[in-house]
């Protein structure tokens, strides 16, 4: 199986390396191939240059290509056969902080996932809820003890969304969710300068969510690793009158 790897926080974060080394690791019979950021591309959602600009390539490691773009277009060069080869399925993260519920409109990293399954290819986000400091080590053993599991839950027109809580160690057991419901409480501060200009800066405030039952954050809170089936595609909501 040809196993593809991506993120949003950049070639050089330590939650894609020590994932990719794992999966090589324990999966002597796959693949392992990594298109990644060259650098931080965190909630850039599913933003594309592939057909604005091109899109640089530059090897970083074993079949581990450093790109130019957004996790969407690793997702697209990987699926369109940059490397030669195309994905069985796509893996994107292991992300620097969670992915729940409303985060994935925003995420790069559910986004890298979302493109693969837009053509028929298994997908996968995974991210590490909490702060730093991150403990990766037991979001990456139980990833390559459930790997096969997580692509069980796969269906087309979805991707899955795993979030694993950030703890000592690995996680004792994971709970099928859906998603939560995100505030992000941010705060605009403006500074007015000589030149006559305005800047703008966005400051991130405290996330809070509704941690309902059965929900995604419901169960990263209670130390669970939660396991989300995203549908794809626009749906109706409710006709306004």
């Amino acid at each position: 199986m040809n196993i593809f790897v991506t993120n949003d926080d950049g070639i050089a974060s330590d939650g894609l390396l020590g994932l990719v080394e794992a999966l090589r690791n324990s999966r002597k019979d796959d693949r392992i191939f990594v298109i990644a950021p060259d650098s931080n591309r965190s909630a850039i959602s599913n933003a594309v240059s592939f057909f604005h600009e091109a899109l640089k390539l530059k090897p970083y490691d074993e079949n581990t290509w450093s790109c130019s773009g957004t996790p969407a277009d690793c997702a697209l060069m990987s699926i369109m056969g940059a490397l030669g080869t195309k994905p069985d399925c796509l893996i994107s993260g292991i992300n620097r902080g969670a992915n729940l519920g409303t985060d994935l409109i925003y995420s790069g990293t559910a986004a890298a996932a979302r493109q693969a399954a837009l053509s028929g290819i298994p997908a996968v986000a995974l991210s590490l809820a909490g702060h730093s400091p991150f403990v990766w080590r037991g979001a990456i053993d139980f990833s390559i003890e459930h790997f096969d599991d997580f692509l069980g839950y796969w269906k087309p027109d979805t991707f899955v969304n795993v979030n694993f809580p950030n703890l000592p160690d690995k996680p004792e057991k994971m709970l099928l969710t859906l998603p939560s419901r995100q505030y992000y409480n941010d705060e605009l501060v403006v500074f007015d300068a000589p030149n006559n200009r305005r800047y703008c800066f966005v400051q991130s405030g405290t996330i809070s969510s509704d941690p309902g039952e059965g929900t995604d954050a419901g169960a990263v809170g209670r130390g669970l690793v939660s396991v989300s089936s995203i549908y794809i595609h626009p749906v109706t909501g409710t006709m306004l009158r």
